[in-house]
C-alpha cells in the first residue's frame, strides 16, 4: 500500500498543468504507485483550516516536500512570503526529505531567485525545461530515495546497507568471539580490540567508509538480531509421531546471531534423537550418535546461509519419530537442481557476504561441499540418503536410524518402480522432475507403513499434502513389488506388508 506521502509545492497557476500530470504519473506508474502517494493542494477538501494553514500542515508532515520552481514567486501575505516558501521554510524546520526541480526560464522574478538560492545550500537541485524532463528526473529522485530507506534493492540483501543501523547497534563481545575462532580454524589475521572493530568490519564487507551497515553485519553480531530482522529467529519441534501434529514432545524459539541460532538448534536436535555410548578405558567417552552431528550442523548452516532473508518465513527444524526436517523460505538458485545437491557442484551462496564468516569462524568447512558432506556422513553411519526438495520452500530430510533399513529397500526397488511407471514416456526435463517426486513419495510412503502399521491413507495423505486418490494410485505402484493390504477394521486394523521376492520376506 502506498504510505509514503509526497506533498508537491509550487506556484499553483505556474505549473497547473505539470502538478496534475505528476499526482497522476507518481499514482499510475507499476513501480512508484506501490509506495507513493502524491498530493496536491487543489485536491484538498474542505476542512475547517485557512489556506495558509492547511498547506503549511501538509507540508509540515509528508514524508517527501516536492519543489517545483520557475519564474513566478507567487502571491505575497503581509510579509513579503510567498506560499511556496512558506512550504520550503515548513519542510526544512520538520526536516522533510527534499527534493528540488527548477525550470530553466530566460526571466525570473527576483524573490524566485532568492528562494532557489536558499534552496541550493541544502539540497542539491535538479532543472528541466519540459514535462517529460521533469517526469524522468522525478523518477529517478523517488527510485533513489527508496534505495536510500532500502525498499528497493539493487544488491544483493545481504550486501545491501540498513538504513537505520549504527555501528553502536553492533556488539563487541561477539566480534571479538568470531576473530578468536577464524583465527583458530583459518588463520584470520587482524587482531581484536575495540579501535580496530571498523577495521574488522570493512575488511569482512559488512561496513562501508562512510560507516553504514550491511544487513549481515546485524545478522552476524547484532546486541539484538531479530530487532532488525524478526523472521531471522529459528523454530525448532520435536514430535512423538511421524505428523507434525499435537501433542508436541518440545518446540522452542531461539533468537540471536547465526552463530548462535546454529549451536541452539544443533544441540536441540542432538537432545531429541538417540544416542550410543561405547566402551572407553580412558578419560574420555565414545558418543555416537544415530545421526551424525556432522550433517546436523550442515543442514542448519545451510538452511541459515542459504535463505531468504526477504520473507517473513523463519527456518524450522522438526524432530520426527522416524526423521530429522530442515526447511528454509527461499529457492534454490537460478540452474540448480535438487538433483546436483547430491554431487559435488559449484559453490553459489544466496547470501555471499553472509557466507564469508560463517567459514572463517569454522561453521561452514568448504564451499559448495556442505550438500554432498551430509549424504556421505549420512552414508558412513548407515543411514539412506538425505532427501532434498523444492517446492514453495526449501526442505531437507534425514531418516533416522531406526527406519533406515526400510527406507534402503525400498529406494532398492524404486528404479524399477520409477521404470515400470514411465516405460512408455520420452524421458525429458520436466518428465525427470516428475519421477523424481514420485520416487521421493514411494519412500516416504513405504517409511510411514513400516513404522506405523495402524496409520491411516487420510493421515498419510496429510503427511504427504497430497490427495488421497494420489496415495491410492501411488500404492497401485509399489503393488507391483509389494503386497499391501489393509487388515482388519477401519479403526484398530493394520497394514501387512510383504515383499515379492524368492525368501518371501515378511517386514
Amino acid at each position: 500500500m502506498a504510505d509514503i506521502k509526497v506533498f508537491i509545492s509550487s506556484v499553483q497557476s505556474e505549473f497547473a498543468k505539470e502538478r496534475k500530470q505528476l499526482c497522476e504519473y507518481i499514482r499510475t506508474d507499476a513501480l512508484l504507485g506501490r509506495f507513493f502517494r502524491p498530493f496536491i493542494f487543489e485536491e484538498l477538501p474542505a476542512i475547517n483550516l485557512s489556506a495558509q494553514e492547511a498547506y503549511l500542515i501538509e507540508a509540515s508532515q509528508c514524508d517527501i516536500y516536492l519543489g517545483l520552481y520557475g519564474e513566478q514567486y507567487g502571491f505575497e501575505d503581509a510579509d513579503g512570503v510567498s506560499p511556496t516558501e512558506r512550504e520550503f521554510d515548513a519542510a526544512c524546520h520538520t526536516h522533510r526529505h527534499k527534493l528540488i526541480f527548477i525550470k530553466q526560464v530566460t526571466n525570473r522574478h527576483p524573490k524566485e531567485q532568492q528562494l532557489i538560492n536558499k534552496a541550493e545550500q541544502q539540497v542539491v537541485r535538479k532543472t528541466f525545461t519540459s514535462y517529460e524532463e521533469l517526469r524522468n528526473a522525478v523518477y529517478a529522485a523517488l527510485v533513489h530515495y527508496m534505495e536510500e530507506k532500502g525498499l528497493l534493492r539493487l544488491l544483493p540483501w545481504d550486501a545491501a546497507y540498513h538504513p537505520t543501523a549504527t555501528i553502536n547497534d553492533i556488539d563487541h563481545d561477539k566480534v571479538r568471539t568470531f576473530v578468536d575462532l577464524a583465527k583458530e580454524r583459518r588463520g584470520f589475521k587482524l587482531i581484536y580490540t575495540d579501535d580496530n572493530l571498523p577495521r574488522i568490519l570493512r575488511h569482512l564487507d559488512l561496513l562501508s567508509e562512510d560507516n553504514r551497515l550491511t544487513n549481515s553485519a546485524l545478522l552476524l553480531f547484532a546486541h539484538k538480531p531479530q530487532s532488525f530482522f524478526p523472521a531471522s529467529e529459528i523454530k525448532c519441534m520435536a514430535f512423538p509421531t511421524h505428523l507434525k501434529s499435537k501433542p508436541v514432545l518440545s518446540y522452542q524459539v531461539f533468537r540471536g546471531s547465526v552463530f548462535e541460532l546454529v549451536d541452539a538448534a544443533v544441540g536441540f536436535v542432538m537432545e531429541h534423537i538417540d544416542v550410543a555410548v561405547g566402551e572407553h578405558h580412558t578419560t574420555s567417552v565414545d558418543v555416537k550418535y544415530e545421526i551424525p552431528i556432522k550433517a546436523v550442523t550442515e543442514l542448519i548452516v545451510n538452511a541459515i546461509a542459504h535463505r531468504t532473508y526477504d520473507s517473513n518465513g523463519s527456518v524450522e527444524v522438526a524432530v520426527y519419530r522416524d526423521r530429522l526436517e530442515v526447511w528454509n523460505p527461499g529457492q534454490l538458485p537460478y540452474g540448480m537442481t535438487t538433483a546436483m545437491l547430491s554431487r559435488l557442484h559449484n559453490s553459489m551462496p544466496t547470501n555471499p557476504i553472509l557466507a564469508t564468516p560463517m567459514y572463517l569462524a569454522g561453521y561452514i568447512e568448504r564451499m559448495g561441499t556442505g550438500t554432498t558432506d551430509v549424504a556421505e556422513a549420512c552414508r558412513e553411519a548407515g543411514l539412506a540418503a538425505p532427501i532434498f526438495e523444492q517446492e514453495e520452500n526449501f526442505r531437507a530430510t534425514i531418516y533416522r536410524k531406526n527406519v533406515t533399513q526400510s527406507i534402503i529397500d525400498c529406494q532398492s526397488i524404486t528404479k524399477n518402480v520409477t521404470q515400470n511407471v514411465t516405460q512408455n514416456v520420452t524421458q525429458n526435463v520436466t518428465q525427470n522432475v516428475t519421477q523424481s517426486k514420485q520416487a521421493n513419495r514411494y519412500i516416504k510412503i513405504m517409511n510411514t507403513l513400516l513404522t506405523n502399521r495402524r496409520t491411516p491413507l487420510r493421515e498419510i495423505a496429510e503427511l504427504l499434502k497430497v490427495s488421497e486418490r494420489t496415495i491410492k494410485r501411488d500404492l497401485n505402484v509399489l503393488r507391483q513389488t509389494y503386497r499391501i493390504e489393509w487388515i482388519g477394521s477401519p479403526k484398530t486394523g493394520r497394514w501387512e506388508i510383504e515383499k515379492f521376492d524368492n525368501n518371501n520376506k515378511n517386514f
